[in-house]
Order: structure tokens, then sequence, then C-alpha cells
């Protein structure tokens, strides 16, 4: 059985490649830039653009399941080919396949892949914890910091616990048909993600508060959309009870618990060092 995994050089996709591999699976990696992937030897490198369903022939080639991200990797916007890409998946042969959510709704990715007749599964994870990174920076040369939102709750959950889940749905039997909400064992607001992150580094890290309209004109000044802007602000201050709620979706699908923020900080340490 070939599987294929796209978005294969981002958070969830390199992990997955790399479980997927030492597992024995054949894993054909889809990328945009196949030269700059730095992706395990074993794995089989295309270039092709989830947003181009005529870049993916060649990817779909003789696959059985498939792991597919529902937004362009490019701008995090939602795929509008879905019904293009599902058509060229059933017709290559593929029967079972993962989806990425990238939003609370649903994309037309997603439903055109509940339309096509695969054993479909939808995987909707919580914030990742790898977006502590942008802080990296101020932790590493001030050892601060630096945001609003003090006491904004989030079950967020190890990007490679997401792989691991799509690693056995595409392995597995009994997972068709399903959306699963997939999080971290723990609660953590803003300060208890500082806090965490300076224990695990052996060292002072201080929270400075930023207020709200500091950090929205932040987020204008890099681009983002009066959508993005709105949809960050309704997730920092009236987070859904989806976000902050703990789920044991990680451990009963792949048989082990789910790594705690803590054991991210130390396996990324050298992120948050000089």
């Amino acid at each position: 059985m070939t599987i294929l995994v796209t978005g294969a050089t981002g958070n969830v996709g390199r992990p997955l490649v790399e479980e997927l591999l030492a597992a024995g699976h054949r894993v054909r990696a889809l990328t945009r830039d196949p030269a700059k992937a730095g992706l395990p030897e074993g794995a089989e490198v295309v270039a092709g653009d989830l947003s181009v369903t005529g870049s993916l022939r060649a990817a779909f080639e003789g696959v059985t399941a498939a792991h597919l991200i529902s937004f362009n990797g490019a701008d995090f916007s939602p795929l509008t080919n879905g019904a293009d890409i599902v058509e060229l998946a059933v017709a290559s042969g593929v029967r079972k396949m993962t989806v990425l959510k990238g939003d609370i709704t649903k994309s037309p990715l997603e439903h055109a892949v509940e339309a096509g007749g695969l054993e479909w599964t939808h995987l909707g994870p919580v914030e990742f914890m790898s977006n502590a990174l942008e802080w990296a920076e101020s932790i590493t040369k001030e050892g601060v910091v630096r945001d609003a939102f003090p006491d904004a709750k989030s079950a967020m959950i190890h990007d490679a616990d997401i792989a691991s889940v799509a690693a056995a749905v595409l392995t597995h039997e009994g997972h068709a048909g399903r959306e699963y909400v997939l999080t971290g064992p723990e609660v953590l607001t803003t300060r208890t993600k500082v806090s965490t992150i300076a224990e695990a580094l052996g060292r002072e890290v201080r929270f400075i508060e930023r207020t709200q309209e500091e950090v929205v004109a932040e987020w204008r000044q890099i681009g983002y959309s009066d959508e993005d802007v709105e949809f960050f602000l309704t997730m920092r201050t009236n987070t859904p009870e989806l976000g902050y709620t703990v789920l044991p979706t990680v451990e009963e699908v792949t048989g082990r618990p789910a790594r705690t923020f803590a054991q991210w900080v130390r396996e990324n340490a050298a992120a948050f060092q000089s």
C-alpha cells in the first residue's frame, strides 16, 4: 500500500511521513519544492500543489490511502477545487482518506470527500503546540513573552499527536465516517503556557501583558485580513468550549496518552535558546 501525504513538510505532514516510514509503509510525500523538502530517506518525494488539480496526477497514481489538508499551504485559504481533487483520487484508486481541517466549519474539500464514496475521516485539532514558536525570539533574546489575553484557555495539542492519529486511521480499519476533535491532555492559559516553558527550559521567562489594541494593530501590520483578525479575537476572547475541553481521542485512536506541552517544549528547547 502506498500512502500519499500532502503538506508533507508541514508541522503535521513531516512527523506523519516519519511515522509511516518507521512502521514500514511506502510513503509518497507531496510538496511544492522537493529540492528543499529535507524529508527522510525512503520517502518518495513528488512535486505538486493541492490548489492546482492537474499537478496531482503523478502524486495520486497507484495510491490507495491519502492524507490531505483542507487549505492552501501557501496562504492557509480553503481549497476551492475539492470536487476535482476527489474525482482524481477516486479515479486513481484511492479508497481511504484523512482530511486535516483548517477551521471549525467544513471546507469545500471535506464536503467533496464525504460525497465521493471514500472511507473518510476528518481530523479537527485545536491549537497546535508549535504556535508557541512565535514567542521563541523574545524568549531567546530577552527572556520574556509579550502577549495579550493572559487568561485565554486552550487544550493545545502536540503536532506529532495529530500525525499519529492520521497514521493510525490510514493504516487501520474502523475510523470511516468519523470526525475526530483532537486535543492535548491539559487546559492551559497564556500565563500557564509561559510558566510551563520557563519550567521546562529551567530559566526565568517573564510574561508582559499587552493590550488587545496593540496586538490587533500588529496583526493588521503583518497583513492579516479583517476576517482573520476577527477569528483570532474570537479564539482568544470568546474561545469556543471545544477549544478548551480535553478529549481522550488521541489515546483512544493511537493507544497511548497525548503528549504534554512540557514535553513539546523540551523537544524544541533549541528554538528558545541562543
